[in-house]
């Protein structure tokens, strides 16, 4: 049985009355999607401004791979702070970016009819940055230590859980690598693909410690809604298939998708952008390990499992569901 079918005409009925309730126009988003030029328009709700995290998308966007699928996509810059979930949930946005986590903790804890449909990455590129010559090498070393971190972010209550950082104190992360510079003894979260850019070009050397590697390895994620995936689940179809072909080839070759990028954020440079693909490229952050039947896209069962039992055995899953409800692999096998 196709998500399609498991997903009724009574509920899609249901939810476009509740929208044009609320006074949204959204009817024709969500039930009879707008065209353009012949073209289905959808829009995907970005987590953050557009950089070499993103290359996968903008490449199916800049070569046309979306169009080929009768899809005119906008992918709309974002950042941590924005409601995506409600944005997805409701249909203003068709799409969405975040993390495996995450989309379990919405469905769990807010009832957002979130529905995850392919992985960006295969493992998460998350975890802590000390600088080169610190004493930190293992995660039971950050014990007693200042860490600047966003407060309330799960993966690092799975941090301080499993390795009993009892006496550590917790600062909020600046996304920033200012004081970082100034003081050799300063930790802070951050990307491997970002934070250890910044800091090694201003002549500090780093090292990170990976969320992964403690055992929390959430997917980097692109979902739906559950009632746009049962309503329409061609488009779906068309634009997961039109994506996973877009990051296959920006791991590739990223040239043509970085120029693009640099246009449409001011913010980014040369440098970086590959500072970052190449981390991309040599942690396998997206294509995953082929020993262990990863792949662009694609998603494990298990892991899904394993992460989900993970944030119940933290309390931050505040009602119980099956976790196969988070996810489909129907649209990208």
């Amino acid at each position: 049985m196709t998500l399609a079918a498991t997903l009724c005409s009574p509920l899609r009925t249901s939810f476009c009355a509740a929208l044009l309730l609320a006074g949204a126009s959204l009817l024709l988003t969500g039930c009879d999607p707008e065209r353009h030029n012949g073209l289905t328009v959808v829009k995907l709700q970005a987590d953050w401004y557009p950089q070499p995290e993103h290359g996968g998308f903008y490449t199916a966007l800049n070569k046309g791979y979306y169009k080929a699928e009768g899809l005119d996509v906008e992918i709309l810059p974002s950042s941590p702070f924005a409601n995506s979930d409600a944005l997805v949930a409701r249909g203003i946005s068709q799409f969405g970016m975040n993390s495996s986590d995450h989309v379990l903790e919405a469905i769990a804890n807010a009832n957002e009819p979130l529905l995850a449909l392919g992985a960006t990455m295969q493992h998460d590129p998350q975890g802590i940055m000390v600088h080169a010559e610190s004493p930190v090498k293992t995660w039971t070393d950050l014990d007693g230590r200042t860490i600047a971190v966003r407060p309330g972010s799960t993966w690092w209550e799975f941090i301080v859980k499993k390795f009993h950082l009892d006496h550590m104190h917790e600062i909020p992360a600046t996304y920033s690598v200012a004081t970082f510079l100034h003081d050799p003894n300063y930790i802070q979260q951050g990307f491997v693909t970002s934070e250890p850019y910044f800091a090694e070009r201003e002549g500090a050397h780093t090292r990170m410690l990976l969320n992964s590697e403690a055992g929390f390895d959430p997917y980097r994620v692109f979902y739906t809604s559950r009632d746009y995936a049962a309503a329409h689940p061609d488009i779906v179809a068309k634009f997961t298939r039109a994506s996973i072909r877009g990051w296959t080839e920006y791991m590739q070759d990223p040239t043509e998708t970085n120029k693009l990028l640099l246009k449409l954020n001011p913010a980014l440079n040369a440098d970086w952008e590959q500072f970052s693909w190449r981390k991309l490229h040599e942690g396998n952050f997206i294509t995953g390990d082929p020993a262990k039947d990863e792949a662009v896209g694609k998603f494990d069962p298990a892991r899904w499992q394993q992460m989900y039992e993970q944030l119940v055995a933290l309390h931050v899953i505040k009602h119980p569901i099956d976790p196969k409800v988070a996810y489909t692999m129907e649209f990208n096998h």
